[in-house]
């Protein structure tokens, strides 16, 4: 045991001397080796100095960025874990940073149960020493479009993007879940452009909009004469995605006939045009999505079991806009950059953005991004609360009627809460904006993990699950 701990040196690289220290401490007293860096150039030069086990490294180093070092550790040494920290982390760079190869991306500030799960989690893949791909197969994130609508800095958000970043080099079929509205196109687009199989075609397919009678044909093709109308062969969209990816949206509207034969197509790897005998290889990946519960679809019987299993290799499920508030405004933004893209100087004014945070989006990021297009082609330079629909405007009224009132501040001679109290109250409405999470909560708070604890604790607090 002493012999393998010695062997797991870590490489922790940040400019802030308290970061490297803290780092250090915890995984000094958790068996490791600890070297430090101060920045990207002492890192380089520290490169092959020992066999790193572990590097922890911050995106903002004051010179070259924490990406830089992910990108050189990875060529050079493309086996060794990298670890990004950012204190201002957002969907895209946690997507972009998991893609590239890193082993995770942690937010600060941290504390040290996470450090430790992390820690574990990092010897649990040396000691299973997983074949890696090469990082000629992996993709610069300077080629990736630009993904508007993946912005985003909300935890929730940037957990499912490290998720989408960490699968996308892999060939496993994938399951993308949640309501409408949520982006599930954009995120197979992602998967994509992330993929080895970039250069090649991405085919998307609404289900539900085709008929049922005819989404065989679309999908595998026909030959002439196979039924009325089919006046000459046809590649189907596997066909016309072979070596790339299709997505198939909405596949829970498919019927159980062509869910047997899909079944097949992704067993064999082999399609079969309607009305022909011969059969023919295609390499596709195939990436499906759907706004129901799959699993309830499966056991009301709509949905072939055998069918799932072998689709949800990985399932993704996107929270609803309502569930990462956070993210609002910087979607806001992106999509008002669209039509702003002349006037930098244009923005939202407090009231608005207050309105749009405060409201519960049913249609998700399409019906965001439909508001501020219409909302910043009726304004000048700054969006206002006019400008936006009636029902974001006028939902904090409605609350407020449909909601018992707030309680009033004690009156002269009337007995004041305890601070304790006060801070119960608030502690526990800022637990319930996060979902429970702690590491948000505490970034909202200003305080640490640990004082977090403490206050949950003092307040008896429970946690909903």
């Amino acid at each position: 045991m002493t012999t393998k701990q010695a062997q797991l040196n870590a490489l922790v690289i940040d400019d802030e001397e308290q970061v490297r220290s803290f780092i250090g401490l915890v995984l000094s007293s958790e068996g490791w080796e600890v070297c430090e860096a101060e920045s990207a150039e002492r890192a380089y030069e520290m490169l092959h100095e020992r066999d790193w086990s572990l590097v922890l490294c911050d995106v903002l180093l004051g010179g070259e960025s924490g990406f830089s070092v992910l990108k050189r550790f990875r060529e050079e040494l493309p086996e060794k874990q990298v670890v990004l920290m950012t204190g201002r982390g957002s969907a895209l760079d946690a997507l972009d940073a998991t893609a590239l190869g890193a082993f995770d991306y942690l937010l600060k500030p941290f504390g040290v149960d996470e450090l430790q799960s992390l820690m574990r989690a990092a010897r649990e893949r040396l000691a299973e020493r997983p074949s890696r791909r090469s990082d000629s197969q992996r993709k610069d994130s300077s080629a990736y479009s630009k993904d508007l609508e993946l912005v985003g800095r909300s935890e929730a958000f940037i957990e499912v993007m490290k998720q989408v970043g960490r699968v996308a080099a892999t060939n496993l079929p994938v399951l993308v879940t949640g309501e409408s509205g949520t982006g599930k196109e954009v995120v197979a687009r992602a998967l994509h452009r992330r993929s080895r199989r970039a250069q090649r075609p991405f085919v998307a397919v609404n289900c539900g909009a085709i008929p049922a009678e005819l989404i065989e044909s679309e999908l595998f093709g026909h030959v002439r004469g196979s039924f009325t109308g089919a006046h000459a062969d046809r590649a189907g969209l596997f066909e016309e995605a072979d070596g790339g990816t299709v997505f198939l949206d909405e596949i829970t509207e498919t019927t159980p006939a062509f869910q047997v034969k899909l079944l097949r197509v992704l067993q064999e790897g082999e399609i079969r045009r309607v009305g022909s005998n011969r059969t023919q290889r295609v390499d596709v990946r195939v990436v499906t999505a759907s706004n129901r519960d799959v699993e309830a679809e499966v056991e009301a019987g709509r949905f072939r079991q055998d069918l799932f299993y072998r689709l949800n290799a990985v399932t993704i499920r996107l929270p609803p806009l309502r569930e990462r508030r956070e993210d609002v405004m910087p979607l806001a933004r992106s999509f008002a950059g669209r039509v702003w893209s002349a006037n930098p100087a244009a923005s939202f004014s407090p009231e608005s953005a207050q309105l749009l945070e405060q409201y519960p989006w049913p249609g998700n990021v399409r019906e965001l991004e439909n508001a501020v297009v219409r909302a910043v082609a009726l304004c000048g330079n700054v969006v206002r609360p006019e400008d936006l629909p009636d029902r974001v405007r006028n939902y904090r009224a409605q609350q407020a009627e449909a909601s018992p009132a707030e309680p009033h501040l004690p009156a002269a001679g009337e007995e004041w809460p305890p601070l304790s109290e006060i801070e119960g109250r608030y502690v526990a409405r800022v637990l319930a904006h996060t979902g429970g999470n702690k590491q948000a909560a505490s970034r909202i708070l200003g305080v640490d993990r640990k004082t977090l604890e403490r206050m949950v604790k003092r307040n008896n607090i429970t946690l909903q699950k």
